[in-house]
């Protein structure tokens, strides 16, 4: 495969030469391993690179002891090398033969900066489905995990399009790290297409790593995302995304409270620098 196809793997606390053959990974990689203990100490160590041979795949292991899944990812994109890169979890099972249909996809597709594939997810934690090769616009990009995404990396570069360090696991506010980068994408002027190729599925992972129920941190941290997201229309898009869940969001606290709640997080967002 040469040095077309690198799986960038943001990993918490694994074994990276057993994620790399349990997984199925079949093309060279870079792991970001983030090793959490909540020590101080811990958190202001350096980061350890190690470059290693698994069966026969180039991996670069980068163990780190701070928080955040944008900084993983960053981190991850900082140490790519390849032509074609894709985004990886830890709880990922690959199909065999997955990195040759990626291949062939952007090879048919010169058009593609970007291509959001299928990969199968645990009952209940479904987004999306791609029926059909199509472009993706501002009308449908946000229902993408990092999963999904496989880019053209001198497209990412020249685009200068990275994670942001305010959302997702480990950072300030909640989901809606994935959205925001491809909302950044968009934004870059890059070209991004949804393909029905499947990869892989979902391991079955318990409990989800950031949902903790309809809290009002919850509403907050979704107002926040919102003001990046939509800007002066965050109060619109904020409006229409309770209509459509109230029955099943708003029970507890009520649409009116939990639109409020949602309003402030906006309000706080515009006060915050994007990072």
């Amino acid at each position: 495969m040469g040095n077309r196809l690198q799986i960038l793997i943001s990993a918490v606390n694994k074994d990276p030469d057993a994620l790399i053959r349990s997984n199925g990974i079949e093309c060279d990689a870079i792991v970001v391993n983030q090793v959490i203990d909540g020590s101080e100490a811990a958190e202001s160590a350096e980061d350890i690179v190690e470059d290693k041979n698994i069966d026969g795949k180039a991996v670069r292991i980068v163990t780190m002891h701070r928080k955040g899944v944008g900084l993983s990812r960053n981190t991850a994109l900082d140490n790519a090398d390849h032509e074609i890169i894709q985004f990886g979890d830890d709880d990922i099972v690959y199909s065999s033969g997955y990195s040759a249909l990626i291949l062939e996809e952007f090879d048919k597709h010169k058009e593609a900066d970007v291509i959001l594939f299928n990969v199968l997810a645990q009952p209940g934690r479904e987004t999306y489905w791609n029926q059909d090769y199509k472009r993706v616009s501002w009308f449908n990009y946000g229902r993408y995990p990092a999963y999904a995404i496989c880019a053209r990396l001198d497209k990412l570069k020249e685009a200068g399009v990275k994670y942001s360090l305010l959302f997702g696991g480990g950072a300030p506010y909640m989901n809606g790290e994935d959205s925001l980068f491809l909302h950044d994408c968009l934004k870059a002027g890059l070209k991004i297409y949804r393909t029905t190729v499947e990869l892989g599925h979902e391991m079955s992972t318990g409990t989800s790593t950031w949902f903790k129920g309809y809290t009002e941190k919850f509403f907050f941290d979704r107002g926040v995302l919102y003001h990046f997201l939509y800007g002066k229309a965050a109060f619109v898009w904020g409006l229409r995304y309770l209509l459509k869940n109230n029955d099943n969001m708003c029970d507890e606290m009520g649409f009116f409270k939990c639109f409020g709640i949602l309003l402030k997080g906006v309000k706080h967002g515009k006060g915050l620098k994007k990072v």
